[in-house]
């Protein structure tokens, strides 16, 4: 949570990252989201490259309105609390709600900040016009938190992307997920591993060095 001491990274921690952690967040408040789908679909593409995945939906798994005075004993918030902790890297995914994300999610990430360090990040987002503007807003959330992002997104629109049977029908998109999926994993352990490796060394000019028990 935004108050607590960090808790993923630990100098002293020796056990395996040989896979990729990939955590994927959505936040639409849509059964049956188009996005959320997507995502599905994204980590099940990120599963063949080698990483290993779990889906957070903010719909099934709604977090209370974040307050500082808020009981993190909450079951509810200790649950996202620990994917946040397993995770080394992270999907969002949101609709378009007019140019930003959407309230849920920016309410997941207020609960949150140093867990973020380090880790990196890749957007979706359901839209009829790009969603550039929500994916430029959530890459500043992110920065602000010291996470890094992959310098594209995927943008859907599910009039145009799918079928009737909710099957994607567009092959640029199928294309631009599978070079998605690749980059964030092969882009998040390298990052991942440096961090790490900064951590676990004596080195004090890097930001990885605040983050150091």
């Amino acid at each position: 949570m935004s108050s607590s001491t960090y808790k993923t990274f630990n100098s002293n921690d020796k056990t395996s990252f040989a896979l990729l952690r990939v955590l994927g967040v959505g936040s639409s408040m849509r059964k049956e989201s188009f996005g959320t789908e997507t995502l599905r679909i994204v980590l099940g593409k990120v599963k063949e490259n080698g990483a290993e995945t779990r889906l957070l939906n903010l719909f099934e798994t709604p977090l209370p309105i974040y307050s500082s005075s808020i009981n993190s004993d909450n079951r509810l918030i200790r649950q996202v609390s620990d994917l946040v902790n397993w995770a080394d890297a992270f999907i969002l995914s949101t609709p378009d709600y007019h140019g930003s994300m959407s309230g849920s999610l920016k309410n997941f990430l207020d609960y949150f900040w140093s867990e973020f360090a380090g880790k990196t990040f890749g957007y979706i987002c359901s839209s009829h016009e790009k969603g550039l503007t929500v994916m430029d807003q959530i890459r500043t959330a992110i920065r602000q938190c010291y996470g890094w992002s992959l310098p594209y997104g995927l943008s859907i629109n599910s009039g145009i992307d799918f079928d009737d049977h909710r099957k994607i029908v567009n092959k640029q998109l199928v294309g631009r997920i599978n070079s998605f999926a690749r980059d964030l994993v092969v882009y998040g352990k390298l990052i991942n591993t440096q961090f790490r490796n900064d951590l676990n060394s004596k080195v004090e000019n890097s930001f990885a060095y605040h983050y150091r028990k």
